[in-house]
């Protein structure tokens, strides 16, 4: 190889060393714009808004060392996702509790696309339902494990973080902000309870009465079986009604979440169960005459049975996969 063939040479390799070095470099420094930009949108709020240039320019486009949960929803009031608004809280919830954490570094963001800002990115992912929960990882693209199962799982923040923590291998410890309502309305509660004693203090027989006290645990305990302290807790919507179908659902297809109405539902089938039993005792242990305790205890018989499997039926569409039906599927 003559001299002058051995320096064309060198200069080519270093040329093309020197266009790759220039490409590392403006990679190096766009990708710390991202994720500088990125961490000051996460230092003012958890949840990172997007439209459907933010989502092409920090999720989709390369280059991005960082993993983003983002959460597609139609908050908007004229869209009706009573749901929405329940996984946005709980994802809020997981957010901040990320954001607030002692761990928390640029390795995951999160993030949210409403239907009304970014209907483009609902239509590039063929994507048809609110609220969907995906996971875009830093390198390649986001696998079929990668898109979180709302309905076999539920949205509770809980849930998200583990399945989080399969996905990304960060941990987030959910803390909830203190509820002070309930022990405020307790504390309201035995506040009136304890004026009425003070009032009948001259004739306190009615503290002895079996019965009163028996129909009060029995309350107490339809009350908290049905769910209503899940209710003072997370604040669901009486019922949902679809966007789409207008069609108005008041059992919740998820064992992890529940509406007002399906506590009622409950409350009564329970009840139900509970006076069929009473009927049936009453039945076998009274001394009434024989014509009126059959009709007892077959009136306590149809309760239990058809109410139960009211109950059963509930149960199976909220747990997916249980085998067990009576009556009723």
């Amino acid at each position: 190889m003559s001299l002058w063939k051995l320096l064309n040479v060198c200069i080519l390799v270093l040329f093309i060393y020197g266009k790759l070095s220039v490409g590392q470099k403006k990679k190096e420094m766009l990708l710390s714009d991202k994720v500088g930009q990125m961490m000051e949108w996460a230092s003012k709020r958890a949840v990172i808004r997007m439209n459907g240039e933010k989502f092409r320019r920090f999720v989709k486009a390369p280059p991005r060392n960082y993993s983003v949960v983002v959460m597609f929803t139609a908050l908007q009031p004229q869209r009706q996702c009573g749901v929405c608004k329940q996984a946005d809280e709980e994802y809020q919830v997981l957010a901040n509790s990320w954001r607030y954490s002692s761990a928390f570094t640029n390795k995951i963001f999160f993030a949210t696309v409403d239907f009304d800002e970014g209907s483009d990115v609902f239509h590039m992912l063929n994507m048809n339902s609110a609220p969907t929960f995906m996971h875009f990882p830093a390198k390649g693209k986001p696998k079929r494990a990668d898109t979180y199962e709302l309905q076999v799982r539920g949205f509770a923040a809980e849930q998200i973080s583990r399945w989080i923590a399969d996905r990304t291998d960060v941990n987030i410890r959910v803390i909830r902000p203190p509820n002070y309502a309930g022990p405020l309305m307790l504390g309201f509660l035995l506040a009136v309870i304890g004026s009425l004693v003070y009032l009948r203090r001259n004739n306190l027989e009615f503290l002895y009465n079996k019965n009163a006290w028996a129909f009060a645990a029995l309350c107490f305990v339809l009350i908290m079986t049905s769910g209503q302290m899940w209710n003072h807790i997370r604040g669901p919507p009486y019922a949902h009604k679809n966007p789409n179908t207008g069609q108005v659902s008041y059992i919740h297809g998820s064992s992890q979440a529940q509406f007002v109405a399906e506590t009622h539902i409950v409350l009564l089938f329970n009840s139900a169960v509970t006076l069929g039993m009473v009927l049936l005792h009453e039945a076998a242990t009274s001394d009434m005459d024989v014509g009126k305790r059959k009709i007892m205890c077959v009136a306590g018989i149809g309760l239990v049975v058809l109410f139960f499997s009211w109950l059963l039926s509930v149960f199976r569409a909220k747990y997916h996969g249980y085998p067990y039906s009576f009556l009723m599927s």
